[in-house]
């Protein structure tokens, strides 16, 4: 039986959203294990130290590039027909919506998968902030805040009607993409063993970056012999995540790819943190957390559909293919991120210290 077979028995949203739940279950088990997250590699970096997360975010970033790239390579996906690359990217949206989201992050403690990831583990900080999340970022795909969404966004676009590939833009072979992954990855691993970080969260940390490329791979294949249009996608979360949520408020929805993988990701993460029996209520611990986490939910919901995508739809997925907007946005990010970690996290260390 091949995949027209089986998109004839089961339909192609059934298995585009099968799809979605699998690559979900993949990242929601590896992320979980590894602890992946660009809030705590950012932190790390600002603050002068090149520890465990930043080398965990690092291997993640790079193993999804060298799966990708090599997948290309094998005739296995390419990198034009994705839908990052197909559609107008906005310098202006990646670089306003980066820093929005960035500094978001940080006031949340986790970017948009990560929350997904804690708030299958019992974390009710994250489930109220993803659901903050989710809101605002539907709010700011078609409600009230898509006008001013898409009024910066407008400021300055790629031209052509097409995204950019980043070495394509200054001139270089196309083809390189694989060796910086390459080099990227043994830059990793070098760190993690100066971090003496053993073989386990490695592993899981590749598995990010895997379901990553997995997902690119199985959407690329599926368009291939799809009657239907199919976007050529992988993992991301702020659109994913507004979809999911008006998927139970629509009372006709249709299965897609982004519907199987927030749930997927669940799965996954609970499961994981089932079998590691690391399952365990948390709350806010105060009214100040609350404000903080769910302004930065807000922060990341707007800044992350402006930018094209959050720290793993535009720093992973859309770094993995050299997109030239999604790099600026997670460049923007880290900046972000790094200020607001200086300005308010930093400087309430200090203050507390000189108490």
């Amino acid at each position: 039986m091949d995949l027209y077979d089986i998109i004839d028995r089961f339909g192609e949203g059934n298995i585009e959203a099968l799809m979605g739940l699998m690559v979900g279950l993949v990242f929601g088990v590896a992320a979980q294990r590894s602890r992946f997250c660009l809030r705590a590699a950012t932190v790390e970096f600002a603050r002068g130290q090149f520890g465990p997360r930043l080398a965990i975010w690092l291997l993640t970033f790079s193993t999804a590039v060298v799966w990708v790239q090599g997948a290309q390579a094998l005739g296995l996906f390419r990198v034009s027909d994705a839908r990052m690359m197909a559609v107008p990217g906005s310098w202006s949206g990646a670089v306003i919506g980066g820093l929005l989201f960035g500094v978001g992050m940080v006031l949340a403690r986790g970017c948009s998968g990560r929350l997904l990831v804690l708030a299958a583990t019992g974390n009710l900080r994250s489930v109220i902030a993803g659901m903050v999340f989710a809101i605002v970022a539907q709010m700011s795909l078609y409600g009230w805040l898509a006008p001013l969404r898409n009024s910066l966004a407008a400021l300055w676009i790629t031209p052509d009607g097409r995204n950019l590939h980043l070495l394509a833009m200054v001139q270089l072979p196309e083809t390189l993409a694989l060796w910086i992954g390459v080099a990227l990855a043994a830059l990793a691993i070098a760190l993690a063993l100066r971090n003496q970080l053993g073989a386990r969260p490695l592993v899981f940390a590749s598995g990010v970056g895997f379901a990553v490329a997995l997902g690119w791979m199985m959407t690329w294949n599926l368009a291939q012999v799809s009657f239907d249009p199919v976007n050529v996608t992988s993992a991301t979360f702020t659109g994913p995540s507004a979809n999911t949520l008006m998927f139970f408020l629509n009372p006709n929805p249709s299965l897609r790819f982004d519907v199987g993988l927030v749930p997927g990701v669940v799965l996954g993460a609970f499961l994981a943190a089932l079998v590691s029996r690391e399952l365990q209520w948390q709350g806010y611990d105060g009214a100040d957390a609350m404000r903080r986490s769910l302004l930065g939910a807000g922060l990341m919901g707007f800044g992350g559909m402006l930018a094209g995508g959050c720290a793993i739809g535009a720093g992973v997925t859309g770094g993995s293919i050299f997109a030239a907007t999604a790099l600026l946005a997670l460049l923007c990010m880290w900046i972000g991120a790094a200020l607001t970690d200086f300005l308010v996290d930093q400087r309430q260390d200090r203050c507390a210290a000189t108490i």
